[in-house]
């Protein structure tokens, strides 16, 4: 909800070949509100509301791949406005068609969509791109990338298989709560998007009372693969509600690690080693909850030459390739599907 990254990858959908120019474009603060109205709706809700949040994301998009060349083939995501993998439905707001249309170029869109009707969760879908990052590293030993955006997400790589859809490769699930509750509380107590550097956070005391009450719900004792919506734990801005503006931004940031610590009876194998990656990794102050409360050495994705803002939107720029070329995109240890499956669909100008 901060804005639109885009990044160029050199890829065969297999392997990663290149790096090229990465850039960012913030949504205005109208932005924000017109997409934020459209949160939670579902198509055929609120048109209106519709209409304009998909201009927004069309425009956005539009202008910044126009800031590229030389580009085959776009992944375009979509903003994510609900996601309920029980009932088996998501939505991401945005036309491929009108996105290749407008930029001339190949686009490789609805990524989700033939996974949950297939039975898979829909969700994570970084973790193809994931296992091709540490063969590009070069990493020899099971190792976790987790990923800290509105929700957090794992992925546990074996990279001594021989590719991502193998039996064993991956185990990929949502881990729970990220960056949303936090961000959510300071904009209702401080008018501010997000806790800059986790300084307020670092102010406060974390309350483990409720922290222990929230890792106690069902969700972190349900076996992966599994995925959530990021109002799921909404309910947190409640308990923290009588707490002092620090100690609430304290306990939100410890959140997100208390919750990655009760999912570590999940892996088959403790890693010692995990990348983290999203808005998350730029937070000192949950990046020192996540040292304090996970086994393992814990640093972002920059230690092995990767960036942390970008690894989503290379990963919908591997995807896309995988599309093109009817590779699989998910796999039975990532969304739950039940056989590796392909997805996505190719728009042309």
């Amino acid at each position: 909800m901060d804005g639109v990254d885009a990044s160029v990858l050199v890829t065969d959908g297999q392997k990663i070949h290149d790096f090229g120019e990465s850039l960012f474009r913030p949504y205005t603060a109208r932005e924000v509100e017109v997409l934020t109205a459209a949160q939670g709706l579902w198509p055929g809700s609120e048109i209106e509301t519709l209409e304009v949040a998909l201009k927004v994301v069309q425009n956005v998009h539009a202008d910044l791949i126009g800031q590229f060349d030389n580009i085959d083939i776009v992944g375009f995501h979509g903003q994510t406005l609900s996601h309920d993998p029980v009932k088996g439905c998501t939505f991401q707001l945005g036309d491929g068609a009108n996105l290749a249309s407008r930029t001339g170029i190949k686009t490789a869109w609805d990524f989700r969509t033939i996974d949950m009707k297939n039975g898979g969760q829909g969700a994570p879908l970084a973790p193809f791109f994931h296992f091709a990052c540490a063969l590009w590293a070069g990493i020899k030993e099971p190792i976790a990338f987790l990923n800290l955006g509105g929700l957090a997400n794992i992925t546990l790589i074996d990279p001594n298989k021989v590719s991502p859809e193998i039996d064993g490769a991956l185990l990929a699930f949502d881990t729970g709560p990220a960056n949303a509750p936090l961000n959510d509380l300071m904009k209702t107590r401080m008018n501010q998007f997000y806790d800059k550097n986790g300084a307020l956070a670092a102010k406060g005391t974390a309350n483990e009372l409720i922290l222990k009450r929230i890792v106690q719900h069902p969700f972190f004792s349900q076996k992966p693969p599994k995925s959530l919506d990021r109002h799921d734990f909404h309910y947190a801005l409640d308990l923290v509600k009588k707490l002092n503006d620090a100690d609430a931004a304290s306990t939100l940031t410890a959140l997100p690690a208390a919750c990655v610590a009760a999912s570590q009876c999940h892996l088959p194998i403790q890693p010692k080693n995990w990348l983290v990656s999203g808005g998350g990794a730029q937070n000192p102050t949950l990046m020192n909850e996540l040292k304090k409360r996970l086994s393992g050495r814990v640093a972002p994705v920059e230690s092995i030459g990767l960036v942390s803002d970008m690894i989503e939107a290379q990963a919908f720029a591997f995807l896309a390739v995988r599309t093109l070329r009817g590779l699989p995109l998910s796999a039975p240890g990532t969304t739950g599907i039940a056989v590796p499956t392909r997805g996505g669909q190719i728009a042309i100008p």
